[in-house]
């Protein structure tokens, strides 16, 4: 609901890498904009849009704000033109254990928030190309564009899990919503 964080990694999709934070903007969207420059100009493969559930694994109103900003996402990369795939990835503690990992660094409280959502983004990307990489293909539940005017292009029931790599991170780059 505040601030997007954004990670990418290297074209061989070994190492996640923190790029920025963004404002979020509900009303004009200039934080899916950028990403989308982002995407643009690191020629992303892929973009994984962390999913926050709950330690039970329920969605609350922060997976939907999660899934609406994919969906978004996917739908003006779709208008743009441009054929990247967006995926939502279990972000589960992520917040957490950045904050942890900050506090280990010797960062001020205080300061975490300025970088905070960039550390869980890299961690949520990390996770992610660790799991393609051990699965040998795609990780997480596709977010497909819906067209309009046409029925059956968006079917949010469907998951795959499994065999591949990407809010941001790139070669892949890699989103991370903080809801």
């Amino acid at each position: 609901m505040v601030r997007v964080g954004l990670a990418t990694c290297d074209p061989e999709g070994i190492l996640a890498t923190p790029v920025k934070t963004l404002s979020r903007d509900a009303k004009r969207n200039s934080d899916i904009k950028v990403v989308l420059k982002e995407a643009a100009t690191r020629c992303v493969r892929q973009i994984f849009v962390g999913l926050p559930r709950t330690l039970k694994g329920e969605e609350k109103a922060s997976a939907d704000m999660a899934r609406s900003y994919a969906q978004q996402l996917a739908n003006l990369l779709d208008a743009a033109g441009m054929d990247v795939p967006v995926r939502l990835v279990d972000e589960r503690l992520s917040t957490v254990s950045a904050h942890q990992s900050l506090h280990q660094a010797g960062i001020s409280s205080r300061e975490h928030r300025k970088v905070v959502d960039q550390v869980a983004a890299v961690e949520i990307l990390q996770h992610a190309i660790d799991m393609q990489k051990a699965r040998n293909g795609d990780v997480g539940e596709i977010v497909r564009a819906i067209k309009s005017g046409v029925v059956g292009t968006a079917d949010s029931s469907e998951h795959e899990e499994g065999t591949t790599i990407t809010s941001l991170n790139t070669a892949p780059l890699e989103s991370r919503e903080a809801p």
